[in-house]
């Protein structure tokens, strides 16, 4: 088991709790963290954006990320969300193993 985290950011807390709930109910999600109060900056098309945002901090692995990839781009609204996995390269023994065995509990 590989842990890793995906950020996704989402323009509403609907919408952040909804792709949160399917992917830990799933099973390819242990846990995900919705993160109020961030602000987003970029450029979409040709313009600077400044926009609200939550950011959602998915606690999974590397074997089930193509299924949490694929998840999060159906459920998002976004045209091209963002969806970045990014390696645990250590971490609590206990809390790794847990993480491990809620993987496809769902």
């Amino acid at each position: 088991m590989k842990p890793i985290l995906v950020l996704s950011t989402v323009d509403s807390a609907d919408l952040g709790r909804k792709i949160s709930i399917d992917l830990v109910e799933t099973g390819l999600a242990a846990c995900v963290n919705v993160v109020p109060g961030i602000r987003s900056i970029y450029r979409w098309k040709g313009k600077v954006c400044d926009e609200a945002e939550l950011l959602l901090i998915v606690k999974t692995t590397l074997e089930a990320f193509e299924e949490v990839r694929e998840r999060i781009r159906q459920l998002h609204t976004y045209e091209v969300p963002e969806i970045l996995a990014i390696p645990v390269t250590a971490g609590d023994s206990d809390y790794l193993a847990w993480l491990d065995e809620q993987i496809r509990q769902g």
